[in-house]
């Protein structure tokens, strides 16, 4: 050794890598990443809650059902003399049986079009009927039978065409898979 290097302090060698740009470089593929994961489980929420949405509306949607093998009661809760009547025998032509025709003798206030009252054998069977009587409501009793009560109310206007009918039914035909 020289006098000149024994001087010297020892420099220890550089490895010649700075370690903030790998730190950065993995702090911004870190964010992507995350960024990337809430967008996934964004669209996919929002897809679950469409198809929650659309199984929802088919489950209401009327089932397709022979008219034959619903049978209905019709009741008047209006002032209008023989209303249940000429429903009755407008839905014996669309092929319902049809077992009893009066007025209202419930205590239920019934407002608007009407209401289908029915027990819960005689769910789809409520559905169903809807179809014919648009802007009816529905109310479930504790009735065993599928018997149907159709009770016709102050707004109550005429059945459905058929062609409105076709209609609503197909839509809960055309309901996604797996609902």
């Amino acid at each position: 050794m020289t006098e000149r290097t024994a001087a010297r302090p020892t420099v220890r060698p550089r490895s010649g890598r700075r370690p903030l740009p790998p730190l950065i470089f993995l702090v911004v593929l870190a964010v992507a990443a995350a960024a990337v994961w809430v967008m996934v489980m964004r669209q996919d929420s929002a897809r679950e809650a469409e198809e929650a949405a659309a199984c929802a509306s088919a489950e209401e949607a009327p089932p397709s059902l022979d008219p034959g093998t619903v049978s209905v009661r019709i009741f008047n809760a209006t002032d209008q003399p023989g209303l249940a009547q000429s429903v009755s025998d407008a839905l014996e032509q669309r092929g319902f049986t049809v077992g009893e025709v009066a007025n209202d003798s419930s205590d239920r206030e019934v407002q608007g079009v009407g209401e289908v009252r029915f027990g819960s054998r005689g769910r789809d069977q409520a559905r169903f009927l809807s179809a014919f009587l648009p802007g009816i409501g529905r109310h479930q009793d504790t009735r065993a039978t599928a018997e149907v009560d159709v009770v016709l109310g102050p707004d109550f206007t005429g059945l459905a065409s058929d062609e409105d009918v076709a209609a609503a039914i197909e839509q809960g035909a055309d309901a996604p898979l797996g609902c």
